[in-house]
């Protein structure tokens, strides 16, 4: 596998998020907080998220899409649309209750932005550890039979082990 990237546009309101490889936890420090200026924005048009080169994201990655998904919805009344043909990715979307609060389209999108990489940050211990059992609550609210997957991992990290 690749190692991971996120590359990002940012056009008048229109966020694009590509994904690319293996996109793990290590990402996340600068996913989260590119998504705060998603947050801190009033005029959010449209969220994509493409992973039409993401060979596998994983769980942390997974709930802050979901965090991402509920926000857009909450806030702007838009859901994100999320472009894969990965079928192991789209297996893990479809079996957390993804397609309940984004839009899951397997086509490829006619996109024409120029991308950025995701700025990095490299956040420390503690915060990574506050990101990681963040995303897994929301995971968890999401699809509540997968509860039973994250409860050893979130118990951990909340006593700081």
């Amino acid at each position: 596998m690749s190692s991971g990237k996120i590359l990002v546009s940012d056009k008048g309101g229109s966020y694009l998020l590509k994904f690319s490889g293996d996109v793990r936890v290590n990402l996340c420090g600068s996913l989260n907080r590119h998504m705060d200026v998603i947050f801190g924005s009033t005029d959010v048009k449209q969220v994509v998220i493409d992973m039409l080169e993401a060979e596998c994201v994983d769980s942390t990655t997974l709930g802050l899409i979901a965090k991402l998904g509920l926000h857009c919805r909450k806030e702007y009344s838009i859901n994100i649309q999320l472009f894969c043909q990965n079928p192991s990715i789209l297996r893990t979307l479809d079996c957390m209750g993804f397609d309940e609060i984004i839009d899951i389209f397997q086509e490829i999108p006619n996109i024409d932005v120029e991308l950025q990489d995701l700025e990095a940050v490299d956040p420390d211990l503690d915060e990574v550890r506050r990101q990681v059992l963040e995303a897994h609550k929301v995971l968890m609210q999401l699809s509540p039979d997968s509860s039973k997957e994250f409860t050893d991992l979130i118990r951990a990290l909340e006593s700081g082990k």
